[in-house]
């Protein structure tokens, strides 16, 4: 798959260094990855949250971690659109009216 938005992770890892590990081995699984269903993504990362228009929410390090990516399976690309804590996440959450 090829990845956009890896500046948004870069950012991440520079405010959570505890979870620089945990996106490059991210990067790294997603990079060489061949998705073309939802299913695909489930058996890599299991916690993944699927939301309507591809959104794909992914957990990082047990939770206390979350981005956001949208999934392009047809093109095989994912695009990176938020990164931050779980708590921050669950206000982006609230105030888009969905959960995941």
């Amino acid at each position: 798959m090829r990845i956009s938005g890896r500046h948004i992770l870069d950012a991440f890892c520079r405010r959570h260094p505890d979870a620089r590990r945990w996106i490059e081995n991210w990067l790294e699984v997603v990079g060489s990855a061949i998705w073309s269903r939802p299913s695909d993504v489930k058996g890599i990362f299991a916690t993944a949250s699927f939301l309507a228009g591809g959104v794909v929410i992914f957990n990082v390090k047990g939770n206390s971690y979350r981005f956001e990516t949208v999934i392009l399976y047809r093109s095989g690309d994912v695009v990176v659109n938020w990164a931050g804590t779980h708590a921050a996440y669950d206000v982006r959450s609230r105030k888009r009216g969905r959960r995941s």
